[in-house]
């Protein structure tokens, strides 16, 4: 009833704000001429919009920030840029599964398990038993630009999309032409990342084909990690409206936990393999652009949960196969004036097989094998009214084979005021369908489990001044939810039962200022309050950086402060805080070479972020892009 009356107040304010501006006479055409183009988003409606007319809030990495910090995993760069956002580590490189695995996102403190959503170029990636994302699949080569949308999404995304979605846009070759790049680095605890890609365009034809292999030794023993990763784009232009094109990314590594230093764990190694693959049709007509695409995602785990000193090694080994796989189909269509309406349909089937393999005779102990269906429709309606206001709603059915249906609504306003000012106003419903893990494997499970909800109210304002060399922003939100899922004692047994529940609230901020051809200011801010603290949610976020350009030189350089960052909750409730300088610099030799050198941590501090696994103290790592 609440989220309904929310909507009705919103629509008030609409009617309202729109009569009073029909009722002046302004001139819109000197409002039109002082606007600064802005960047164009397609996570927020799945189909290219100006990020003006969006209610929601967004943040956007492009390829030349990810290319400046040399990281081979795209988390880092997110947890330093996007206010509200923060993904757990545990060491130099790598962040593993099951038993002490980092690579958690969390934003605005929503995001434990499978409440933030990870897609790429629109299709949901995650475990399909487990159903949380893979952090060690998401490197910075696949990456084009990253989109971030903080708070839900489940209007366009469904499940999982509770907290926020990080949408990855894969590589892209715009013009004629043939480019290649391989970079080639190493550091402080034998650490070695490479990455080689080549694009090509030629008329209508494109592809993109890249791989890497990055490995360390790891600040730690026993916390080694080896990763190779692989992927191939191929597209075509049918005509000026119409295209299609086809891609596959496969991801192995293997790593190693050491465990807590509290109690340290031998022989915890894993083994896993994941892969994704994607077709896509899609059209881009005057008045109406659309696509369908067909998604199939994958993996295999081999794990050994290992043992603590003086106890007995593992007998058997877990091991695990899972799959994705979907249709997603949208149409979006300009019906008149400063009209969008986006219909859509999704489709996903998930789920996998697990079994215990013993070591000793190789016999295949089974454990579960389950399968689901999701299917939802959705509508999506953007007006614009004059120049001056945009409103947006959607409407989300979705039913799941298992626990049923569920239905998610929100609705939204943007402001377009003079001077590049934008005002916005949003309400949204986000919720979570419990895993086959927490209905089916291991002690806790419960197949009565309900999905989980929750409800995002939110206001942000952001200006660009001095023609848009300086822009910043601010935003407040409230975050009230209920029947989350946590494991507690019943009947003196631990049980998986919907008894939590959500209240958030906090303020992020941005700003960023272009100096001149070579300075450049960048900082972001967030705070939050939770109610019910959940791991790896900092109370205080702020990040401040600079980029430095002169002639063949360039340097990037930031400091992290990171306070109250909830590294244990319950009775044993612990927080962190640290500063963290990182400096990362180039020199071009040739056209063709850059010579580059990163440094991190260089206040040498002592820290955690998650209980019990220390971080490396000051790194170093030295090399060479070479692009032709």
């Amino acid at each position: 009833m609440k989220l309904y009356l929310s909507l009705l107040v919103l629509i008030g304010i609409l009617c309202a704000l729109t009569s009073q501006i029909q009722a002046e006479t302004v001139d819109t055409t000197a409002v039109d001429r002082n606007y600064v183009l802005h960047e164009v988003v397609i996570t927020g409606t799945r189909n290219a919009t100006d990020i003006r007319h969006l209610p929601m809030t967004l943040s956007i990495i492009n390829r030349s920030e990810l290319e400046k910090r040399y990281e081979p995993s795209l988390l880092p760069t997110l947890t330093e840029q996007i206010p509200g956002l923060f993904a757990t580590s545990r060491g130099v490189m790598g962040y593993g599964v099951s038993t002490g695995a980092a690579g958690s996102i969390n934003v605005r403190g929503i995001g434990s398990g499978a409440q933030m959503l990870v897609l790429i170029d629109g299709h949901p990636q995650y475990m399909g038993l487990f159903g949380h994302p893979i952090a060690d699949a998401y490197q910075t080569m696949l990456a084009e630009r990253v989109e971030v949308l903080r708070g839900p999404a489940s209007v366009l995304y469904g499940s999982n999309a509770m907290g926020g979605v990080i949408n990855i846009v894969t590589r892209q070759q715009k013009k004629d032409g043939v480019r290649t790049n391989i970079n080639v680095g190493t550091g402080s605890y034998g650490t070695v990342q490479t990455e080689a890609t080549n694009r090509i365009r030629k008329n209508r034809f494109s592809s993109i084909v890249a791989a890497s292999y990055n490995r360390t030794d790891g600040h730690r023993p026993d916390i080694g990690f080896e990763q190779y990763g692989g992927y191939a784009k191929l597209g075509y232009d049918i005509n000026n409206t119409w295209n299609v094109y086809g891609d596959v990314n496969v991801t192995h590594f293997n790593a190693s936990n050491p465990g807590s230093v509290y109690e340290p764990l031998l022989d915890n190694n894993s083994r896993i393999t994941r892969g994704m693959a994607s077709f896509a049709l899609q059209n881009n007509y005057k008045y109406s652009s659309g696509a369908l695409g067909f998604f199939y995602n994958w993996g295999r785990h081999k794990i050994n949960d290992g043992y603590e000193m003086g106890k007995e090694p593992q007998t058997s080994l877990f091991n695990s196969k899972d799959l994705m796989m979907g249709v997603s189909w949208y149409q979006s269509a300009i019906l008149f004036k400063g009209n969008r309406l986006t219909l859509g349909f999704d489709y996903q089937h998930f789920g996998g097989e697990s079994w215990n393999k013993v070591i000793a005779t190789g016999e295949k102990e089974p454990g579960i094998n389950k399968k689901q269906d999701e299917f939802a429709g959705y509508i999506d309606v953007r007006q614009n009214f004059s120049t001056y206001l945009s409103m947006n709603v959607g409407l989300r059915m979705d039913h799941h084979s298992h626990v049923g249906t569920e239905l998610v609504p929100q609705g939204g306003l943007a402001f377009h005021l003079p001077r590049n000012t934008e005002l916005k106003a949003m309400v949204s419903k986000g919720f979570r369908n419990p895993t086959i893990r927490e209905m089916y494997m291991f002690p806790p499970q419960n197949p009565d489990l309900k999905p989980e909800r929750l409800m995002n109210y939110e206001l942000s304002f952001t200006q660009k001044l001095l023609d848009g060399n300086l822009c910043y922003g601010a935003n407040i939100y409230y975050i009230n939810g209920d029947n989350t899922i946590m494991t507690t004692q019943v009947n003196g047994y631990p049980k998986n039962i919907n008894t939590g529940f959500i209240e958030n609230w906090g303020i992020e901020s941005n700003i960023g200022y272009c100096i001149n051809s070579q300075w450049k200011l960048n900082a972001n801010y967030s705070w939050l309050h939770m109610e019910n603290p959940v791991l790896a949610a900092p109370e205080h976020k702020l990040y401040a950086g600079f980029d430095f350009t002169q002639g063949r030189w360039g340097i990037y350089s930031g400091v992290q402060y990171v306070k109250g960052l909830y590294v244990s909750v319950g009775e044993t409730q612990a927080t962190e805080d640290f500063i963290l300088w990182n400096i990362r610099g180039n020199y071009r030799l040739c056209k063709y070479v850059d010579l580059y050198a990163k440094g991190e941590n260089l206040l040498a501090q002592q820290y955690e972020i998650m209980r019990g696994y220390p971080m490396p103290k000051a790194t170093f790592m030295g090399g060479i892009n070479i692009n032709f």
